[in-house]
């Protein structure tokens, strides 16, 4: 079965509608959508390394985009929808407590959460909620976004064939450790 998923992604990868599908996963994680873009974005670097640049680019752009329509649910419609999506991750009961901090250290916050595992989603509906300054939001979402995917693009761009070559021997181990680490993500989100 993971063989198959895995050929599946790496033949997706490979079709010209891709960066499209990126674009997609991209933009609506950093709103509301919990699987991150790299389940994409690696298969499709290591598929095509030669255009790992672009893919890094158009999986920032369009993450940055997300995150701006993330803020927008903050701004606009916290109680409708920006709530559902904090409870979700266990953040609602939290809120008044967080937002007062937040905007102390929000720049920094949406800077960490842009480049590790946390949940962009989370921080970017926050920014919003807060009302933490639109233009330190869209510059940190930017640096943070850039510089995590275009670190995964150029790693793979240089190193790219080792790791294909790891993956396919060790798909079994390679698929637990990356369920391990997305469901710790999801549970130091809910309970930190």
């Amino acid at each position: 079965m993971l063989r198959g998923l895995y050929d599946w992604t790496m033949a997706l990868a490979e079709r010209r509608y891709a960066l499209w599908a990126l674009a997609v996963v991209a933009f609506i994680e950093s709103s509301v959508f919990p699987i991150p873009p790299d389940v994409l974005m690696i298969p499709m670097i290591l598929a095509a390394p030669r255009r790992a640049w672009l893919i890094a680019g158009v999986a920032t752009i369009a993450s940055v985009t997300g995150g701006l329509f993330g803020y927008f649910i903050g701004y606009a419609m916290m109680d409708s929808f920006g709530m559902p999506v904090l409870e979700f991750y266990g953040k609602s009961g939290q809120f008044e407590t967080l937002a007062q901090r937040f905007n102390d250290y929000g720049p920094w916050a949406v800077l960490i959460a842009g480049v590790t595992p946390f949940p962009f989603k989370v921080i970017t509906i926050f920014s919003g909620a807060t009302h933490l300054s639109l233009p330190i939001f869209l510059m940190a979402s930017v640096i943070a976004r850039g510089l995590r995917f275009f670190v995964v693009g150029a790693l793979l761009w240089r190193y790219g064939a080792p790791v294909k070559d790891f993956i396919e021997r060790r798909l079994g181990f390679v698929f637990i450790l990356f369920i391990v680490l997305l469901l710790g993500g999801l549970y130091l989100v809910k309970y930190l």
